[in-house]
């Protein structure tokens, strides 16, 4: 018999500070409505820099444009209702955002974006996705940052499986 294997949720999220305040996003989940930064779930045959670019845009009608890979990060979550027990594995980049586009409704879910100070998001704290929106923005005002070049996608993350000559799973 073997193990299950491990297949944790990739996450990409954006973390854009103006001004002294942070870009949030109010959302409808199954615990009701919570706080979390502009971020989303990485789509197949997508980078890391294109997920999170895309889901900004989905979730705040801004343009993100990345400037620093801020980290790394794991959470774990049981979903009370139903016991689920889901690892998060989120990559969280810093970067900017342009005006939001009026015209472009937020994605499904999102009720509306905020601007919060450093102390309003600690202060509603219990009203967080994950315990990442703030470890995130903490990292971000302790001027964490490594280059956008320390991660790296292949280019056969854009090959279909279909097409001859494509890579081999590793």
């Amino acid at each position: 018999m073997s193990a299950e294997r491990f297949r944790p949720s990739v996450t990409v999220a954006a973390i854009v500070e103006h001004g002294g305040r942070f870009l949030l996003v109010e959302e409808e989940t199954p615990e009701g409505l919570r706080l979390n930064n502009p971020a989303g779930h990485l789509e197949q045959g997508e980078s890391p820099l294109e997920g999170v670019v895309r889901e900004a845009l989905e979730e705040t009608a801004r343009v993100f444009t990345p400037d620093a890979l801020l980290g790394v990060y794991l959470s774990r979550f049981t979903r009370p209702l139903t016991g689920e027990d889901v690892t998060y594995l989120r990559i969280a980049f810093r970067g900017s955002v342009g005006d939001a586009d009026p015209g472009r409704a937020l994605d499904e879910g999102i009720v509306r974006t905020l601007w919060l100070t450093p102390d309003e998001i600690r202060a509603s704290r219990s009203r967080h996705r994950s315990p990442l929106v703030l470890r995130c923005i903490e990292d971000h005002l302790a001027g964490i940052r490594h280059p956008l070049s320390t991660l790296v996608a292949d280019d056969s993350l854009y090959v279909s499986r279909a097409e001859p000559g494509a890579a081999a799973t590793p």
